[in-house]
């Protein structure tokens, strides 16, 4: 019998769900045809891999075994055609780079002309989306690197072991308002809970910045009973709901900086509500072609950038 390799996605359905016609839902097929391809792997494998005496099924012992192959050999598959392209590319020297949007818009601009002091910049195609997107990119082998801001209590997708990361910038989470008269907030964060709540323009589950706010300061603003009254994806929208008086944002100082010299935003608490960030260049562990890995090498060796005068290169490497 010759293997098919959508029985491993099938199984991978089944495992997920311990229920047959609700997998077979997943993959938009009928039971029947689902259950064949399954009884077709385990004909090819030699035994059981799922216990249907029970409900939902439960894995057999090889079925666990299978399960962890399984996700390796799908994950591996999905990233060969963006490593394929990497390869044909290694030679024409272009670099694809996946970065999120506040950076794409003010440190990516920078960096790279720090950057050209050492090394000559080849061809660049840049992808700008929420890091949700961006750690996908670089998971399915499509893009060489990714730029984000980072913090150690809000680990990603790409802090573990199948990719490298180094320090190259710093940058800082600061609760902002637009200002009142008189120059003081708007809307600011006290020590005890405010009547009504405190307006928190918040950040979408798919930001990067609304992971390492949660992580950070969740507690202590369940504490403080705020209330989101508007959410969004990107820093540059939230900004411009601050802009617009309709409650506190943290934005990162690289985007924010210019508003708070001209007093359009102000800090709405104090120094312990900020939050420090890294910002990093990801990459595959894997060799990344000339281009690519000329690029890093240039990167981890120097022209990192801060927003505060003791914010120099970072250079740690993970």
């Amino acid at each position: 019998m010759n293997f098919n390799f959508t029985w491993l996605e099938d199984f991978l359905a089944l495992a997920a769900t311990g229920n047959f016609s609700r997998a077979a839902q997943d993959r938009h097929s009928s039971q029947p045809a689902f259950s064949r391809r399954v009884r077709a792997l385990e004909e090819w494998i030699g035994a059981p891999l799922v216990d249907r005496s029970t409900q939902p099924a439960r894995l057999t012992e090889v079925g666990e075994w299978l399960l962890g192959v399984a996700r390796d050999l799908v994950e591996r598959a999905a990233r060969l055609p963006g490593e394929a392209q990497q390869v044909a590319e290694a030679s024409a020297g272009t670099l694809r780079i996946a970065s999120t949007h506040a950076l794409s818009f003010t440190f990516l601009p920078r960096w790279l002309r720090s950057l050209e002091s050492t090394l000559v910049l080849g061809p660049v195609e840049l992808t700008s989306d929420v890091l949700a997107r961006c750690e996908a990119q670089m998971q399915e082998g499509k893009v060489h690197f990714v730029l984000a801001h980072a913090h150690a209590r809000a680990q990603g997708a790409l802090d573990a072991g199948a990719f490298l990361h180094a320090g190259i910038g710093a940058d800082q989470l600061v609760p902002v308002s637009r200002p009142a008269a008189g120059g003081r907030p708007l809307h600011r964060l006290g020590t005890k809970p405010a009547p009504g709540g405190v307006p928190l323009l918040a950040y979408t589950d798919e930001s990067g910045m609304g992971r390492v706010v949660r992580s950070v300061l969740g507690r202590r603003l369940d504490a403080l009973a705020c209330q989101a009254v508007f959410t969004a994806h990107l820093a540059s929208v939230l900004r411009s709901m601050a802009l617009d008086g309709r409650g506190i944002a943290w934005l990162p100082r690289t985007l924010v900086e210019d508003d708070l010299a001209a007093g359009r935003l102000v800090a709405a608490a104090d120094a312990g509500w900020s939050i420090d960030l890294e910002i990093r260049l990801y990459r595959q562990r894997d060799a990344v072609g000339r281009a690519a890995q000329a690029f890093w090498e240039a990167a981890i060796q120097g022209g990192g950038l801060g927003t505060r005068a003791a914010a120099g290169p970072v250079a740690s490497v993970g």
